[in-house]
């Protein structure tokens, strides 16, 4: 017998029992045998919500995603339905992608809450994750689930968690709910399903989610959609089941789809990562493009919230553009919109994120809008639009590649970005510019905002303490100046406090605590440090700035703000 530590040798002592059935018991004992580090790592610890939910390995134990931690998640939750809604009849909606046992989970899920009492709307097959929001109100939900790891390897699922107002749990209820968990036993866990408050729903549901897309994304003519040559790839996801659709209906005839990436399929097999972030990701994509001579590429991650936009640059070359990029753009153009139809009032704001390009704010002075800015993830989006209802909400979005269009959907939202990306593309066409000269525009008009993002992955517990440490030193040890520049101010989100390093004064940041610190130096440049929420990686969000005389000078400018990030990045000891 291996030596396993007394508190790890309790948690699996516990899955030992008759609470879990055979399968999982014989799993386990054969790991205590053959593998102790798995065992270890599967049961050192509960698998917390994160930025995006709850996310992990599937397998075995606490550490893992499987039906006793998904379970255990879903008996809290429906506890915690019943204390908040003691009088009313509770009605959660259930959605999944494209990854292994997303769907055999969600049944799982669906079953815990029939067995609670609770009405559940489980869509037939695989659905976008902006589809399972959108539907939360639709159908006036209490609350949702959905069964993604997102861009995540193959081994991993996820559960991410949606309230009334279609937007993922933000504090106090996150904690409420974890403790509502916490405070069960496995065995509380109901799993017998009431197949009589199962309803299964779909095609109606897709039919009003796509008219509201199209309805919410739609700006240009049928002669500028007409002149359009589209590729499209939903890397294997779930966006093969609406975006096509949403295209046809706004009126675009030439779209091309990348065959080998139709099919779902969790194995991503044409791809080393389902990411959109990724250019070897849209490869194939790209090919296509120039088979078709396309004016734009877009690929989806498996869940359908993130894209990833390719389009021509000035030599007819397709590069894809960065999350901060296609961010910009497509507020601006939603802001042109607005203004056009003389609905900007001094009433609307923009959003985005604190790891996000500072040039959004100067967008928002431009159009005399507000401009409103939260921690990563669109649940600050979403309770911005909460909790400011008497704002109108224009669009939003953040670097990792996530935007929303209007607030009937609050989460990011493929599906409609998708559209406004080409509604954008074929408005420029059709008025003999681009998208990529578009963009050159914004710069121009508002100065040239250039960002990196580092990612250094950790995995396991030493990964872990290792990410800890360095975010300790940063504190502790807080750089004094960055790619030749003094620091000027840091902002600490865990401690709620912005030190101005030339006044020496500290202030309070109002915006909820989290493991974010930012370093402003004297030039404009910024440098931000994060955990990621959902992987084992730290972050490093760089972004500098110039003014831009003209289109002309953009290679020569953006070389410039090239160097500066190198030189960053060597202070940051990261090459």
């Amino acid at each position: 017998m291996i030596n396993i530590e007394p508190q790890l040798l309790e948690r699996v002592n516990t899955w030992l029992t008759s609470t879990f059935d055979e399968d999982t018991q014989t799993h386990i004992k054969n790991l205590i045998a053959n593998n102790p580090t798995e065992l270890k790592e599967s049961f050192y610890k509960n698998l917390e919500f994160g930025t995006g939910g709850m996310r992990g390995i599937m397998g075995i134990g606490t550490n893992r995603i499987n039906k006793y931690t998904l379970g255990k998640n879903t008996q809290g939750l429906s506890n915690y339905l019943h204390k908040s809604f003691p009088n009313e009849t509770i009605k959660v909606a259930i959605a999944y992608d494209c990854r292994h046992n997303s769907k055999s989970l969600a049944k799982v899920v669906a079953d815990v809450f029939s067995a609670n009492q609770i009405e559940v709307y489980l869509f037939e097959d695989l659905r976008p994750t902006p589809e399972l929001s959108f539907t939360l109100k639709h159908l006036n939900c209490h609350c949702g689930i959905v069964l993604t790891a997102s861009h995540n390897p193959p081994e991993y699922n996820g559960y991410k968690v949606y309230w009334q107002d279609g937007g993922q749990l933000v504090p106090p209820q996150d904690g409420e709910i974890i403790k509502e968990i916490e405070a069960l036993d496995y065995s509380e866990i109901k799993f017998e399903e009431q197949p009589k408050l199962i309803h299964i729903i779909g095609k109606d549901i897709d039919d009003a989610f796509v008219d509201a897309s199209v309805k919410n994304g739609s700006f240009t003519t049928d002669a500028a959609r007409d002149g359009l040559k589209i590729v499209f790839t939903p890397l294997h996801g779930t966006s093969i089941t609406t975006i096509p659709e949403t295209l046809q209906r706004a009126g675009f005839k030439h779209v091309h789809i990348v065959e080998e990436q139709k099919e779902p399929n969790g194995d991503f097999p044409t791809v080393k990562s389902p990411n959109p972030e990724e250019p070897e990701a849209l490869k194939m994509a790209l090919d296509l493009a120039e088979k078709e001579q396309a004016d734009i590429v877009i690929g989806t991650d498996p869940d359908s919230d993130r894209l990833g936009v390719a389009v021509r640059d000035l030599d007819g070359k397709m590069i894809l553009l960065n999350g901060n990029q296609t961010m910009l753009l497509m507020t601006d153009f939603l802001l042109k919109q607005w203004k056009a139809q003389g609905k900007l009032k001094g009433n609307e704001f923009i959003a985005s994120t604190i790891v996000s390009t500072p040039m959004m704010h100067q967008l928002a002075k431009a159009y005399n809008v507000d401009y409103k800015v939260g921690l990563t993830g669109f649940k600050w989006i979403a309770k911005m639009i909460k909790d400011f209802p008497n704002q109108d909400f224009i669009g939003g979005g953040e670097e990792s590649f996530g935007y929303m269009v209007g607030d009937f959907v609050r989460d990011k939202d493929a599906v409609t970005s998708t559209l406004l990306a080409c509604e954008i593309a074929a408005h420029a066409k059709a008025n003999g510019s681009s998208f990529y000269k578009e963009l050159l525009q914004l710069y121009v008009n508002h100065g040239l905002y250039k960002e990196r993002l580092i990612s250094l992955t950790k995995k396991g517990i030493e990964g872990a303490q290792e990410i800890t440490q360095m975010m300790i030193d940063a504190r502790e040890n807080p750089m004094s100046e960055i790619g030749h520049s003094k620091v000027v101010k840091v902002e600490d989100y865990q401690s709620s406090t912005s030190k101005n390093l030339v006044s020496g004064e500290t202030s309070t940041i109002d915006i909820p605590k989290s493991n974010v610190i930012i370093y402003y130096t004297e030039d404009g440049s910024q440098v931000a440090l994060r955990p990621s929420g959902t992987e084992p990686k730290i972050k490093f969000y760089i972004s500098v700035n110039t003014a831009l005389k003209n289109t002309e000078a953009f290679n020569a400018t953006q070389e410039i703000l090239e160097q500066k990030i190198e030189s960053i990045i060597k202070d940051l000891k990261l090459s």
